[in-house]
């Protein structure tokens, strides 16, 4: 064991036992971040704007601060992206991350001085806790790398602007840097081909011992490397023995990627996102993400189905529950206020909070009244695959397909298999009846002759790859919706496939 290893394991056992007393005292460590937070910002524009100094509990705070997304938002982040200071937090950010907008196109989403340490401290603890349960620090002895997005960074309003996963690679601590692939240079290119074939190039020969990226796009790394070499991951890196990832579910991808791979390794999940590093999987045997309570973000919870009223019930984190579905409302020194990221989560344990990533607030397929979202699509998808074990999928969406006809209308499921199942028709029938018993009102439809069942449309190899290629989303940290309530990315899909 090397000298990196040796010493991680003595950090490892300190940082968690710091963590053991805002996992015991929850309640206690969120007002404390409530009070830090609204005393900081005070005299910002918002603060000022939101009458801070009147606001004294949550109860205050919902009556001065509505939920708002980023376009809710977005008049105070120009500001901000015009070099204004003392907006939403006292100073200028120190960076932008730069992500895409559902509609408002690009989002600048600010990181402070104050929330940067979120962002680091959160990637590293999801390993030191790794270390911590399982005793495996050999992985740090070997090479590490992070697929992520360009580190070269623009300036806008006088700030340093890029993607989180560029802005963070920055930050790398310095023992791990040694250990650190592709090469900077490579992680400067910008289109993902090109900068896959370099990665590849740098990697092929190396012990690598750690993988962290989103898994598509990780599989297009391991899709490569067997092509090229004809052998199994395990048979390139036979000292890989750590998968770290975020972004999206990844049970569709689990399968093929362990195939590729060719033997289990440890996997730990992550839930990252340009607004905040929120929680991580602490615990191999538990799928559970550990939220963070003490890292400088008061977290608010609305009910899914109270989230477009006008006046939702917003929760703090001692009035959840489990196995309910809420919509997750950030406030935080990063200089964000009521926003509500976008995402669905679910919690699984109270002692301590854990969650899981159950979708997307916008993401879901509702044409008929069905309100199907994302979480039922993925495991109608799981069950289906249990029963037909040959079939490996690459990628897949869902989108409503209206008719004028009664009983004509459908979900129409695109599907890009890499084994596609030798009867299709019972695939997809399988499919249809998971599907009508994760939710009620879908099966109300299909049975009331209002809807048809769903069907699928199998897309050539490679269809993905070329939409998201043609979106100038290629690689990085994009990911591809898993359901939408209109037709643009179905119809972007097929137009592909008939070019």
């Amino acid at each position: 064991m090397g000298l990196k290893a040796w010493l991680s394991k003595y950090l490892a056992a300190y940082v968690h036992k710091k963590q053991q007393h805002w996992m015991q005292n929850p309640v206690e460590a969120q007002q404390a971040i409530f009070r830090k937070i609204i005393s900081g910002a005070k005299q910002t524009a918002f603060g000022r704007d939101h009458q801070f100094e009147s606001i004294k509990t949550h109860a205050d705070f919902i009556k001065a601060v509505p939920v708002r997304d980023y376009e809710g938002l977005s008049s105070y982040f120009n500001r901000i992206k015009q070099g204004e200071a003392d907006i939403t937090w006292p100073g200028k950010p120190i960076y932008l991350a730069k992500t895409s907008g559902t509609t408002s196109g690009t989002k600048y989403i600010p990181i402070t001085k104050d929330s940067i340490p979120n962002h680091i401290n959160g990637a590293k603890n999801a390993l030191l806790a790794y270390i911590h349960e399982t005793g495996n620090a050999k992985f740090l002895d070997g090479k590490l790398i992070f697929l992520s997005g360009s580190p070269v960074l623009e300036e806008v309003g006088g700030i340093k602007t890029g993607r989180l996963s560029g802005i963070v690679n920055h930050h790398v601590p310095g023992y791990l840097r040694t250990n650190q692939l592709p090469s900077y240079e490579t992680n400067c290119i910008e289109d993902w081909e090109t900068k896959l074939d370099q990665i590849i190039e740098e990697t092929i020969d190396q012990d690598m011992t750690l993988i962290s990226g989103i898994p598509p796009w990780v599989q297009m790394y391991f899709d490569k490397l067997m092509r090229q070499t004809g052998k199994q991951i395990k048979d390139i890196f036979p000292n890989f023995s750590l998968f770290v990832y975020g972004g999206v579910n990844f049970e569709p991808y689990r399968k093929k990627m362990f195939e590729s791979i060719g033997r289990h390794v440890d996997s730990i999940e992550t839930f990252p996102a340009s607004e905040g590093f929120f929680a991580y999987q602490n615990e191999q045997n538990d799928k559970g993400l550990l939220l963070l309570l003490d890292a400088g973000i008061f977290y608010e919870f609305i009910p899914v189905e109270e989230y477009f009223n006008d006046n939702p019930t917003r929760l703090t984190i001692g009035e959840v529950e489990l196995g309910k579905n809420y919509a997750l409302v950030i406030n935080s020194n990063a200089g964000l206020w009521g926003y509500s990221i976008g995402d669905t989560v679910k919690f699984t344990s109270i002692k301590p909070y854990k969650l899981i990533v159950s979708g997307r607030i916008k993401h879901f397929i509702s044409a008929f009244g069905e309100h199907v979202i994302g979480e039922e699509v993925e495991k109608a998808m799981q069950q289906t695959m249990k029963k037909f074990p040959n079939v490996e999928l690459v990628e897949f969406t869902v989108a409503p397909f209206v008719s004028s006809g009664e009983g004509e209308s459908y979900h129409e499921w695109l599907i890009e298999f890499s084994k596609a199942p030798h009867n299709l028709d019972d695939f997809e029938k399988d499919l249809n009846e998971q599907l009508q018993k994760l939710n009620s009102y879908y099966n109300d439809l299909i049975t009331g002759n209002i809807l048809a069942n769903l069907k699928i449309q199998a897309l050539p190899l490679g269809t993905f790859r070329n939409y998201m290629k043609s979106q100038g989303k290629l690689g990085g940290q994009n990911k591809v919706p898993r359901l939408s309530n209109d037709r643009i990315l179905a119809d972007g899909l097929l137009s592909i496939t008939n070019s």
